[in-house]
């Protein structure tokens, strides 16, 4: 006579997966990680026994840091970031995968890190990885819960950051660099990166930039751009992190940018720029660092654009909470309710800087990598 089978438990490929209604708590959807039937039915076993104890006792069930992750992937599948974040997670997940969030912290963490710097990964590098971690149980501790109410995590521990000497100073461009740069580039780049010089905007907002974005300000009788919060880094980071819901970033244009727009306007039902009908992925591609050679400049990053921007707010006397706005910096008094006075002195600001300043540049430029 045949064993008879464990209810909850179905085969998907060679691993065996729980799908069980529990009273009190809910649907149970995870893998058992096994494709052996015994020990997918021993873990059955003891995910009921933790349930049991979280809705009768109110204990906190244990969550793996691998299925917390997968969680995390699952709602921000729409960020352009999101192919960053797995990298990171496959990197430290031989490390902590297997571990409950709870056993997550710079002791654990340790393994991994000493591993990366005997490869020779940088630290930079390694800070980005970590910083995934940090998310993840920033959120676990902070937003997601269990059906009983509790988080998955009590609180969120100190995820300890390496130091990263010599980190590369920003290089705002000169009016007579940009003249030397753009000539060097197609004219569909050139314009991307006048674009980014005139509004401060960040390569990916810049590459993603969507028509439907595009609204008409009565204020100021002429339309400006409103970027979703779920596509700009800060609305990013404070999902990220279980905060309010941040605002849209308000992009206004002056003279050169919209120019640029209406240049660009018919070419494409949902971006703003593109190649041969489809959308650029990215600036910093092969004809961005070809022209920066044959401008002089082979150590300009595409994020220089934005400081250019910044400095030049500066230069022209724009105020810091002004140039932070422009920016896109999120920033707690900030919302989308501005007044006729806030949009036409945000306008006068980017039009300030169409037209080159006699100013005095001091740095010094670090190589690039």
């Amino acid at each position: 006579m045949a064993q008879r089978r464990t209810p909850g438990l179905v085969k998907r490929g060679n691993i065996w997966h729980i799908r069980k209604q529990i009273k009190g708590y809910g649907r149970l959807n995870e893998s058992t990680g096994t494709s052996d039937y015994a020990e997918a039915e021993r873990y059955l076993a003891h995910r009921l026994n933790e349930i049991r104890r979280a809705v009768i006792y109110g204990d906190r069930p244990q969550v793996l840091f691998r299925d917390a992750a997968a969680k995390f992937i699952e709602e921000h599948a729409h960020l352009k970031s999101l192919d960053r974040t797995a990298m990171a997670f496959d990197a430290v997940m031989p490390y902590i995968g297997d571990k409950y969030l709870e056993q997550v912290h710079d002791d654990s963490l340790r393994p991994y890190v000493k591993h990366e710097q005997k490869r020779g990964i940088s630290n930079s590098t390694i800070n980005r990885n970590l910083d995934a971690v940090r998310r993840v149980l920033t959120l676990a501790a902070r937003k997601w819960r269990h059906p009983n109410g509790m988080t998955y995590l009590a609180a969120a521990p100190l995820i300890s950051r390496l130091p990263e000497h010599g980190k590369r100073k920003p290089y705002p461009l000169t009016w007579d660099e940009q003249a030397r740069l753009l000539p060097h580039m197609p004219a569909h780049l050139a314009n991307m990166v006048l674009f980014a010089l005139n509004t401060g905007l960040r390569d990916e907002n810049v590459t993603g930039l969507r028509w439907e974005w595009e609204v008409y300000s009565p204020e100021l009788g002429e339309t400006i751009f409103l970027i979703p919060a779920e596509y700009t880094k800060g609305g990013a980071l404070a999902a990220a992190r279980g905060l309010r819901e941040a605002e849209p970033q308000i992009v206004l244009l002056n003279r050169i940018a919209r120019s640029i727009v209406e240049a660009e306007r018919g070419k494409h039902a949902e971006y703003v720029f593109t190649y041969n009908g489809h959308r650029v992925d990215r600036m910093l591609n092969t004809s961005f660092k070809k022209a920066r050679v044959k401008a002089g400049l082979p150590h300009l990053r595409v994020h220089d654009l934005r400081h250019t921007f910044g400095h030049r707010l500066a230069a022209a006397g724009v105020s810091l909470e002004d140039r932070k706005t422009l920016l896109g910096h999120r920033q707690q008094d900030i919302t989308t309710h501005y007044s006729a006075a806030d949009l036409q002195r945000l306008r006068d600001a980017v039009r300030a800087i169409e037209k080159p300043r006699r100013t005095t540049m001091l740095r010094v430029v670090a190589q690039s990598r």
